[in-house]
This record gives C-alpha cells, structure tokens and sequence, in this order.
C-alpha cells in the first residue's frame, strides 16, 4: 500500500481544493461568510425551501456544533434565522421573511449557478458524475469507519 498521493489524487485534490476556493469566493462576493453561505444553502436545499432541522445542518455542512450556533446566533441577531423547538430537545431553523428575501440574493443564487451548470451536461455525463461520486464517497465512508478511534491532540 502506497503511503504517497499518487497523480490522480493529488489532481482530485487540486480539483476539490479549488471547488473550496470558489465557493470561498462565491460567498465573499455575495457578502457572506463561509459558514452563513453554507446554512442558507442547506436550508434553501431542503424540501421546503424556508426551515431545516438543526442536526441536519450539522451534518450536510460539516461544520461543527459551536461554528454552526455561532453563525445561527448572528442571523438571528440580524432577523434572517429563527429557532423553532420541536419533539423535545431538537430544534428546526426557519427563514424569517427578511430571511427569505436574503436568501434569495445568496443562497439561492449559488443554487441557480450550480443548476446553470448541470443543465450544460449531457445527462450521462452528469449520471456518471454522480455515480462516481457516489462511489467514492460510500468508499470513502467505510474504509473511514474502519479506522482505530484515537485520541487527537484537542481530544481527551
């Protein structure tokens, strides 16, 4: 087993670090925070497009629990966000009216560049695309389960 990043990952690096970058560039551009861009985003991803659910956030973001609460604190502050309790302990954040409006002018326009996007593919380049990544990411996935769980140098 080779330790060293062959050509081909350190290309899908190069790739996805420059994917990253762009976005980067997306948010600052639309005045947004990386972390803002991408909450907005998962909430206006969601079937109802104006409310997710806070663990859900969490998750499709990658963001940490305290990045997350940080930026949810400051939309809420500004009138873009609000939480909402529902089933116990669990919380949903909703887009305020004002909330909704900012999300079109950001979030929703990322949205309508990635679809721009996707319509130039043929529909087997994109089926191939997502089959793929797919692919990788269920592998990736199991061979990251099968790692030893150890300390880190910020854990106990």
């Amino acid at each position: 087993m080779s330790t060293q990043s062959s050509g081909s990952l350190k290309r899908l690096n190069y790739l996805l670090g420059e994917i990253d970058g762009t976005y980067h560039e997306v948010a600052r551009k639309l005045g947004v925070s990386d972390s803002v861009s991408k909450i907005l985003y998962t909430i206006c991803d969601t079937d109802s497009g104006d409310r997710c659910p806070l663990h859900e956030i969490c998750r499709q973001t990658g963001l940490s629990k305290q990045t997350v609460n940080s930026a949810l604190r400051g939309l809420e502050r500004e009138g873009v966000i609000y939480l909402r309790a529902v089933d116990g302990k669990a919380k949903e954040v909703c887009l305020t009216e004002p909330g909704k409006a900012f999300a079109e002018k950001t979030a929703r326009q990322v949205i309508q560049i990635e679809n721009d996007i996707l319509e130039d593919w043929t529909p087997e380049e994109l089926e191939i695309y997502l089959k793929l990544t797919e692919r990788y990411l269920a592998q990736l996935a199991q061979k990251a389960e099968q790692l030893p769980q150890r300390p880190g140098l910020n854990t106990p």
